[in-house]
């Protein structure tokens, strides 16, 4: 799989870019990368890149967060070690963009620069299995809102269907159509469709450009006892 110096993932807040975000970074460290993690994410506060701090520090990959992750404090604060991973060019960056417009609105700073180099994937991560993108026209309007919010363009789409611990083979070969009709419509190419690593052998020779990956975390919401809805990483 071909990569660029830095890596942006984006899209629906729940479609699981975190959880690819730090795979990704995991995979370039294999390829001998020295790696590091931005986490622009400003608007979900249950899963972040500073949850896999530590699998990161032993693979000796970088990580920027924001001081107040992992905190009750939510507030758009970050770091400017942002500027010098983008500048740094013996860096591969690996940059976790915020749900939707407003989470894609931080990115906007570093647009400059990135666009200056030119070396870039800006990857639309997708998952039909989410209530707000199961239709590929609600898909395109977040797609659309994001580039509209931060002005870089997506260079690629990333599928990312799951259902969590019960995602299967089918549903992942199922939602195939719907990646490849997003980048049709787009005119970009599916770059990767992710799946956990159990799931492979049963999607090898039936999902091309298939990308394994582990779920970090999964968290629960829980309202007076009573689960309220879950985080698909």
């Amino acid at each position: 799989m071909k990569y660029k110096r830095m890596t942006l993932f984006a899209g629906h807040y729940g479609s699981g870019k975190t959880n690819i975000a730090l795979n990704y970074a995991l995979w370039l460290r294999r390829q001998g990368l020295a790696v590091t993690v931005a986490d622009l994410d400003i608007v979900n506060p249950y899963f972040r890149t500073k949850d896999g701090a530590d699998i990161l520090a032993r693979q000796g990959i970088g990580l920027i967060a924001s001081p107040f992750a992992n905190s009750n404090v939510d507030l758009p604060a970050l770091p400017g070690e942002v500027y010098a991973l983008v500048e740094d060019r013996s860096i591969h960056g690996v940059i976790d963009v915020g749900g939707d417009d407003r989470g894609a609105l931080a990115l906007g700073r570093y647009v400059p620069a990135l666009r200056e180099e030119n070396d870039y994937d800006m990857l639309f991560v997708v998952n039909k299995a989410r209530p707000l993108t199961r239709r590929v026209d609600d898909a395109l309007e977040v797609f659309r809102e994001i580039e509209s919010a931060c002005a870089l363009p997506f260079t690629g789409i990333v599928n990312n269907t799951n259902l969590g611990p019960a995602t299967t083979a089918e549903l992942v070969i199922d939602s195939v159509a719907y990646a490849e009709e997003i980048g049709e419509r787009t005119g970009l190419p599916v770059k990767m469709t992710c799946a956990m690593e159990s799931l492979i052998p049963q999607l090898q020779n039936k999902v091309s450009d298939l990308f394994p990956i582990s779920v970090m975390q999964l968290y629960y919401m829980e309202k007076e006892g009573t689960s309220i809805g879950k985080i698909n990483l």
